[in-house]
């Protein structure tokens, strides 16, 4: 039947795949077309299918009646890499990327114990309560297994067998130090000198760190656990190779106490807002950039939240180089968070602003040596984009501003977002504003004075233009403004009123070069009927007297018809 059959031509050109060159119901004409095509060398390939309709089903059966060209490359097909498990001695246990999957795998115990991957890697009292606790031990092993099976293409079981037979290695090799009396004690031997003596030992790292855990494991809290870890700091040798080595082992506590919330909660404080505990990490982590910033501006100094006496002392020692690592971990947590749903300060949109801008301020002054500009842009351009959402705006208007306020409200919305996208979106809320009815009727009936109103206008629409948006984003808004400002003018005649005012010729004169500058009114009609004015006073052989008269003011007027473009 008519319509059920039809046939396609496909062209593929060299480097590209096949697209539809174009269907017809003659076979002869579908072939001679791909025919000619390959000939004249407009494809590198040729194909024409045949496509009949089936009634049941109303899809198309395909076959192939042609195919001419170069062959089609089949792709080969991926091989699986052949990878070791990501740990296969206790020592692997101890690098950075292990004991952060550590972490996660039983964050729900190590925050019951009060403790981190650290510390479990170091101490046996806290290894035999993991092994007293059974199902957590056994359902991590299980967890980390599931997906490392499917990654290798092996059994479950097998990794399984895997993972225990290294965490029963890595726990029978420190009950066995401990046992033996290897594992060194800071409580009777000083800091510095178990450094210096164990500066040679392949497992330095390793035996320090056990004396380090040793020391937190009767901290009642985190603050205390971060002084004494801060304590130990101040104990290292002054230099060389045993203070690097103090040091280093110091910071892998020091880095996981900080990446828990619970803990940041302890050092900063459990009753600030989501805006709060930011700049009190942003502080601690760049302090001497953030506190240069506070010295020259007040508000931020209101913004910045104290710091406690721990919070203080470590951010200190933040500032050096040596925990470098720590000082970058806690900044790219503070970009986690800005690029996260949560609201910075949920019972004030209009704080939440002001809070954004100052950790823009104090994390880009910062960003050269904590993390990238790039970043630290992407991640407030994200976050802006939580404030031009339509929840956001309404809770920062609020129903108590007239709207005049909140064109001036969104006016601070707009130059505070970043990115262009989120420029756009708060300008399209103050067009919609300036275009609404209220507004139009609150410029055209206010209590306040024409005049003031009209000045109110002309500040808007210089406003709006230092807002850091696109000419083609703000002239509407302008144009709209400069509009009102004409209807205002010509109700209230002002312009007019201005120009037969029983004053001398040279003041009315200055008074209407300042409304046709946009100063007093909005540039648009109000401005231009004002130049009008202004220019038929210029001509008045009395203005030309007075002002020959008084060479000051004939300057000042001078310069003014310079700027509004009325010099001849």
């Amino acid at each position: 039947m008519a319509g059920q059959v039809h046939y396609e031509v496909f062209i593929k050109r060299a480097g590209a795949g096949w697209s539809l060159d174009f269907a017809t119901e003659d076979r002869a004409q579908a072939i001679a077309a791909a025919e000619e095509r390959l000939a004249k060398k407009k494809a590198a390939s040729v194909k024409v299918t045949k496509e009949t309709l089936d009634p049941d089903t109303r899809e198309f059966r395909t076959v192939v009646i042609l195919q001419k060209g170069e062959p089609d490359r089949v792709k080969p097909k991926p091989v699986r890499e052949e990878v070791e498990p990501l740990c296969v001695a206790p020592d692997d246990l101890y690098n950075v990327h292990s004991r952060d999957r550590i972490g996660r795998l039983l964050e729900d115990w190590l925050e019951r114990q009060r403790a981190t991957p650290f510390e479990l890697l170091h101490r046996p009292e806290l290894v035999e309560r993991l092994e007293a606790s059974g199902v957590e031990f056994q359902h991590a092993i299980q967890k980390i297994s599931l997906p490392e099976a499917h990654a290798r293409d092996v059994s479950v079981h097998e990794m399984v067998r895997t993972f225990q037979s290294l965490a029963e290695r890595s726990i029978e090799r420190l009950m066995k130090d401990h046992r033996k009396g290897v594992l060194p004690n800071l409580h009777k031997e000083p800091f510095g000198a178990v450094a210096e003596r164990l500066s040679g030992n392949p497992e330095r790292a390793y035996l320090l760190g056990a004396g380090v855990a040793g020391m937190l494991a009767d901290c009642a809290s985190w603050t205390e656990k971060v002084s004494r870890l801060l304590d130990l700091a101040d104990a290292a040798p002054p230099a060389g190779p045993p203070r690097a080595l103090c040091l280093f082992v110091i910071e892998q506590p020091l880095a996981e106490i900080l990446g828990s919330s619970a803990a940041l909660d302890d050092i900063i404080g459990r009753d600030l807002d989501l805006g709060a505990r930011l700049a009190a990490m942003t502080r601690m982590s760049a302090i001497e950039a953030v506190e240069g910033l506070m010295r020259g501006d007040k508000r931020l100094r209101e913004l910045m939240p104290p710091l406690s006496d721990t919070g203080e002392r470590l951010a200190h020692w933040l500032a050096k180089e040596d925990f470098e690592h720590v000082r970058r971990a806690l900044a790219r947590r503070v970009l986690r968070e800005l690029n996260g749903p949560r609201r910075l300060r949920p019972d004030s949109a209009a704080v939440e602003i002001e809070v954004l801008r100052a950790l823009a301020m104090a994390l880009t002054a910062a960003s050269g040596t904590l993390v990238p500009v790039e970043e630290v842009l992407g991640a407030f351009t994200n976050r802006s984009r939580m404030l031009v959402t339509s929840d956001f705006v309404e809770s920062y208007l609020g129903d108590e501003r007239t709207p005049s306020q909140e064109a001036e409200a969104l006016i601070w919305l707009v130059e505070n977002v970043i990115g262009a996208a989120n420029k756009r979106e708060a300008c399209r809320w103050l067009a919609a504003l300036v275009g609404s009815l209220k507004f139009e009727k609150e410029v055209r009936q206010g209590p306040d004075s024409p005049s003031a109103r009209l000045a109110a206008l002309a500040a808007l629409q210089r406003n709006i233009a230092r807002a850091g948006l696109a000419p083609e984003d703000y002239a509407p808004i302008q144009a709209k403004l400069g509009e009102l400002g004409g209807v205002l003018d010509a109700e209230a005649r002002l312009t007019a009123s201005l120009a037969k005012a029983q004053a001398p010729a040279s003041q009315r004169l200055m008074l209407l070069l300042r409304f046709a500058l946009g100063e007093a009114a909005p540039l648009g009609p109000a401005t231009e009927r004002a130049k009008a004015e202004a220019l038929r006073l210029i001509r008045l052989e009395e203005t030309r007297s007075e002002l020959a008269r008084s060479p000051e003011r004939m300057a000042q007027v001078g310069e003014l018809i310079k700027q509004v473009g009325l010099a001849a």
